[in-house]
């Protein structure tokens, strides 16, 4: 792998601790993710650029594409979204929600996007968790949600990360340490797992 400019994007998993840092990375999988380079390629050392904003959904992706990805001219670009999509149906239910159908559309359209205007690979990751309960209502809702981002995968021949499974496994194990700090939100080992999950499935394939 040999990437000298890489984005990460999508909602306050991303984002995570960002705009605290001077480093504008944050306390998060990507900073994990970029220690690993630092390690282990340190001559190939790339550039990463988190561009993770709380409370995104794939519509605000949209809205930011052009400033926030194509602009930067990225090698890799890895997108993780799709949390926010399920949770507000639940938490606000009276918004405009985004559902499967639209959140496929407007994944593709990203794609094509990124596609036409730039060489960057294309990473997708599987929305992670709401709730640490496999049976909870925001579990059940997601899989559409990674259905969408897997059958896209497979359409464009797409690197998939299997962030979902790998939560889902997780938390049908003895789970001796939790993943969130909230349901939702990473605690260290949720950003480990992500972070393992990445390196193992893009680096490792």
């Amino acid at each position: 792998m040999n990437h000298k400019r890489i984005i990460f994007i999508g909602d306050s998993i991303t984002e995570w601790g960002r705009f605290e840092d001077e480093a504008n990375i944050g306390e998060n999988y990507v900073r994990m993710i970029r220690d690993y380079f630092a390690i282990s390629t340190p001559n190939q050392f790339p550039e990463i650029i988190n561009q993770g904003i709380g409370g995104n959904r794939i519509t605000d992706l949209v809205a930011r594409w052009q400033t926030d990805v194509i602009d930067h001219d990225p090698d890799l670009v890895s997108i993780s979204i799709g949390v926010n999509d399920v949770w507000r149906q639940l938490d606000n239910p009276e918004m405009d929600q985004v559902f499967p159908d639209q959140y496929e559309e407007l994944l593709r359209h990203l794609i094509d996007q990124t596609q036409a205007e730039t060489k960057a690979e294309i990473i997708l990751m599987e929305p992670t968790i709401i709730a640490e309960d496999v049976q909870s209502e925001g579990n059940q809702k997601l899989k559409a949600y990674v259905d969408v981002v897997n059958q896209v995968g497979a359409d464009y021949q797409l690197t998939v990360v299997p962030t979902y499974q790998a939560f889902i496994n997780y938390l049908n194990s003895a789970r001796p340490l939790p993943l969130t700090i909230d349901g939702v939100h990473m605690s260290t080992t949720g950003n480990a797992l992500m972070a393992k999950t990445w390196l193992e499935t893009v680096v490792k394939k």
